[in-house]
């Protein structure tokens, strides 16, 4: 299917390549039945407002009673986003994603009240209420969690204004999402057959990996030149995201964005600095990276539509989706019997939506609601890459699976830092599983190059998308505009940095912090980096250590929030709070490195 030209619609996908979203809600019927379920919740929620504090019962009603206005919401929240996902121009499921995050600002008004007053309760108090009330005692995290935010809490009706702020404070991202996924149409360009095929932001990286350096410049000037016409409206976007930011921040009394972001997930500021410094001290081994690329494409200039040119040639590597589960099988039999079985049950069942068609969300993830299977929505095109993105996701299927499987509701959803960490563990189990298969030199050379270009995609360039939304929101802070000519100026310095000397940086690379989701979820992405580090130091313990390695680690994976990330990994083995892991990463980065090398005399 990936190898037509043709974009299909939904309707010519088959149900067997469909996710099974029947399996949240039957239809849309029932969808909006639980839907004014959550709405009658919120008041039920409000008439506890100035109770909290009578007694333990009360506190533990009122949570109780928040948990599951909570669970059903998420049900109707995953519901409505994943269909729009399925076709973003489909105008009813446009409709109900907005009647949802609708909801998320009712409920968060709804509750509001809590936090000061759960602050409002004497520590004293507190320890008396857990100790006389059994029922109370499962919702310690939660009581923990606010306590731990107190400098950070306005009163009752300043937390209820900024929760009735959040669909406006909300609405750079959606509009965002709109322009981006729903809105946007780049030209045609000429593929390798000498056809007109059409560019869409899930062919953008098949066509950058053309071995035919035309489709490759291209497909880069039909995307960055369509970004460039729209800089100005894309600056404005950015822009109006991060003062929402701002705003919050201020708001919540936080010196600035970086630390409201990092506090929410009880990470500190330090590990996001950390890690920017330590790859900064690490760039000579990427540089040396840059100059093999070079010179192993015999170019005279290395350009930014050279940067996932295939080095080695003459190795195809494809993948039918049904080839790729078997790989992926294979690769992660060494996360025991259990694991491999729900792998098997994931891909039997239909929690996988798998290609592309017109107006499907971009890109890849896995999401879902407690209680049921999770989903992955990818946009499958028969690459290796695409073999990893699947490993990936179900990466974090199965971590969500675990999760939810072991913890109450109210500890089940894990916090972003350590999302990446299971996803990116089983790519690099993948590709050792794989290494450890291949005898020709040449295939060496390609999976070499690809694990290479896994340091390349997640620990230096999600570093460097971290250091550009540092910067950015420093700028604004400080009282810059951010204007599109300052986001480029940026941006494109710190692609000089991170690339040095022998590469070409584009003008037209510029532009590309304006096709970046993820600038709107602000702070995320630096996770991708600091997970895939310890993902790398997990995965080597599990192939040195065995049975006592994956137990530790899928006792992480069964963690939830139950304890701060940093913890949990290190129940796993790995401190996040120190340089090491980021270090022994770039270690091997820099071996890789002189590997290929080697292999390419």
């Amino acid at each position: 299917m990936s190898k037509t030209n043709k974009i299909v619609t939904r309707d010519e996908i088959m149900q067997k390549d469909k996710w099974a979203i029947e399996d949240l809600f039957q239809n849309d019927e029932d969808w909006k039945k639980e839907f004014e379920q959550v709405k009658s919740l919120c008041k039920d929620l409000q008439a506890y407002e100035g109770k909290l504090g009578e007694s333990a019962s009360t506190l533990y009603e009122y949570l109780k009673l928040k948990s599951e206005a909570e669970f059903h919401f998420e049900r109707v929240y995953v519901y409505a986003n994943e269909k729009y996902h399925e076709n973003t121009a489909n105008g009813t499921y446009q409709n109900l994603a907005d009647q949802a995050n609708g909801l998320e600002v009712l409920l968060n008004s709804a509750v509001a009240f809590d936090m000061p007053e759960i602050l409002a309760i004497p520590d004293e108090k507190i320890e008396q209420f857990l100790s006389e009330n059994k029922e109370l005692q499962p919702f310690t995290r939660v009581i923990k969690e606010i306590t731990r935010k107190k400098a950070h809490t306005l009163t009752a009706q300043q937390e209820a204004i900024l929760a009735d702020a959040g669909e406006v404070l909300g609405a750079p991202s959606n509009i965002f999402s709109m322009f981006n996924n729903a809105d946007l149409k780049f030209p045609s360009i000429t593929g390798e057959d000498g056809e007109k095929v059409p560019v869409t932001h899930g062919r953008y990286i098949t066509y950058m990996e053309s071995k035919d350096r035309r489709v490759r410049k291209e497909a880069f000037e039909s995307v960055y030149h369509t970004y460039q016409g729209m800089k100005n409206t894309s600056a404005a976007m950015f822009s109006a995201n991060v003062k929402a930011s701002m705003f919050r921040a201020k708001a919540k009394k936080y010196e600035n964005t970086l630390e409201m972001y990092l506090d929410d997930t009880d990470v500190p500021v330090s590990v996001y600095t950390n890690l920017i410094e330590t790859v900064h001290s690490n760039l000579p081994k990427f540089y040396k990276y840059v100059a093999l690329r070079k010179k192993l494409l015999g170019v005279e200039e290395l350009h930014m539509y050279d940067v996932y040119a295939p080095l080695v040639s003459d190795v195809e590597m494809s993948y039918t989706f049904d080839e790729a589960k078997e790989i992926v099988l294979e690769g992660l039999v060494p996360l025991g019997e259990r694991y491999i079985n729900l792998l098997k049950e994931g891909f039997a069942n239909r929690w996988i939506d798998i290609y592309e068609n017109e107006g499907k969300r971009s890109g890849a993830y896995s999401w879902g609601a407690y209680g049921t299977h999770p989903y992955v929505l990818l946009n499958y095109h028969e690459n290796l890459d695409n073999v990893f993105t699947l490993a990936h996701e179900m990466g974090h299927a199965l971590h969500s699976y675990h999760s939810n499987e072991t913890q109450p509701f109210q500890d089940a959803g894990y916090k972003i830092f350590v999302a990446e960490v299971a996803s990116t563990c089983n790519e690099a189990l993948l590709i050792q599983h794989l290494l450890n298969k291949i005898e020709d030199k040449k295939q060496r050379a390609y999976l070499v190059n690809y694990f290479i270009e896994s340091f390349k995609g997640t620990l230096f360039r999600q570093t460097m998308f971290a250091e550009f939304e540092m910067r950015a929101h420093a700028k604004a802070e400080a009282g810059e505009a951010l204007t599109s000519e300052e986001l480029c100026k940026l941006y494109h310095e710190l692609n000089q940095t991170y690339f040095g000397k022998d590469m070409i940086v584009d003008e037209e690379i510029d532009m590309e912090w304006a096709r970046i989701p993820h600038f709107y979820t602000p702070f995320y992405v630096y996770q991708y980096a600091t997970g895939f580090s310890a993902a790398i130091a997990l995965s080597r313990r599990i192939l040195k250590e065995g049975s006592k390695a994956v137990e530790d680690y899928v006792g992480f994976l069964r963690g939830g929030c139950s304890k701060d990330p940093i913890s949990l990994l290190r129940g796993a083995g790995v401190d996040m709070a120190s340089k090491d892991p980021i270090n022994e990463a770039l270690l091997l980065f820099g071996e890789l490195v002189d590997e290929l090398e080697e292999l390419t005399k």
